[in-house]
């Protein structure tokens, strides 16, 4: 049986210590180099003291050479930092993006978001919109998805395909918790700021991930999709919560809307469409590469509502890093994941 080396750049953040988390449960996979920039010296459990099992292992630099011997490699970088590294690698290794740098088609949004240069487009790494699945199979460079478009993507899109919503007017609110925001340390991040409150930031369509869910839910759509987003910071360390709204087309009910998503998701591993009276909670994601839904027609705004529930480091991150690795490596979808979740 062939076991696969892979090497995690950006190993100590949230994102790569989680990415490192699910390749040590993994059947086919071996945890190869793990590089970290300005952490490159350290012990590995110096910042991930629950991975015990790689307490002789120390982070190594992030040089194309450390790299070398894998046969996938993950990025789990900083914006705008993938595409220079990447661009060493060679053609015949895997490599799957966790940041953005090559997630958007146009390069202007991506100097009106994130600014600089973008660095080209890769395979878009979310396997249950649309032929996706089939894209990923045959692609050697991945780009995973953001954390908030996962949830907010996948809740809509559908409708969007059987066109029960219009276009024109989507609003998005999600909570998500600090993980998202990386390990570096900020004021707004401190446990006395974060605990007891919820705060909105980047408010009035300033956030990064705008053109991500606009451009997947305008193909999903076949015509130009326009997203209003406000993230909202949460006091908990994971999850993200999304409502999202979009005017109904007449007729359409609740019933119509339950029915697409389950036509769209019924034979998917990680997607569920809850009973009709069960709303997603963050808690019941949590460690699990899974995204919960619930729909309904809010008869009286003409809207429909779509709520979604995932893990931000699990299918928002580093599980679906891995889940796409999976498929384009031929291996088992589910291999090294759970759709289950851990509680209390």
């Amino acid at each position: 049986m062939i076991t696969y080396t892979a090497a995690v750049v950006g190993a100590s953040g949230y994102a790569g210590g989680e990415l490192v988390r699910l390749l040590l449960a993994h059947p086919r996979m071996q945890v190869g180099a793990l590089a970290a920039g300005s952490s490159a010296g350290q012990r590995v459990t110096a910042l991930h003291p629950h991975l015990t099992a790689l307490a002789d292992r120390t982070f190594v630099a992030t040089e194309p050479a450390a790299l070398a011997d894998a046969d996938v490699v993950f990025l789990a970088l900083p914006h705008g930092e993938s595409g220079a590294l990447a661009a060493q690698l060679g053609a015949d290794t895997l490599v799957v993006d966790l940041g953005a740098d090559h997630r958007l088609e146009r390069a202007d949004a991506w100097a009106a978001y994130y600014g600089g240069v973008h660095a080209g487009t890769w395979t878009y790494g979310m396997p249950e919109l649309g032929d996706q699945r089939a894209a990923v199979a045959g692609a050697r460079r991945i780009a995973n998805p953001g954390c908030y478009p996962t949830g907010v993507i996948l809740g809509l899109a559908p409708l969007l395909s059987a066109g029960l919503v219009e276009p024109e007017d989507v609003v998005v609110v999600a909570a998500s918790g600090t993980s998202g925001a990386g390990r570096r340390p900020s004021d707004p991040l401190l446990a006395t700021t974060v605990m007891g409150q919820l705060s909105a930031y980047k408010v009035g369509g300033a956030h990064q991930h705008i053109p991500e869910m606009e451009q997947a839910l305008s193909g999903a759509a076949g015509e130009p999709v326009t997203v209003s987003f406000t993230p909202v910071l949460a006091p908990m360390p994971r999850g993200i919560l999304a409502t999202t709204t979009a005017r109904l087309a007449p007729g359409v009910t609740t019933e119509l809307l339950h029915e697409a998503l389950h036509a769209t998701y019924a034979d998917e591993p990680f997607v569920t469409v809850l009973p009709s009276g069960s709303w997603p909670q963050t808690g019941a994601t949590l460690g699990a590469n899974a995204v919960h839904l619930q729909v309904a027609a809010d008869a009286h705004a003409g809207r429909a509502v779509v709520v979604s529930a995932i893990d931000n480091l699990v299918k928002g991150a580093a599980g679906q890093a891995l889940q796409n690795a999976n498929i384009a490596l031929g291996l088992p979808e589910t291999s090294g994941l759970t759709a289950i979740g851990v509680a209390p």
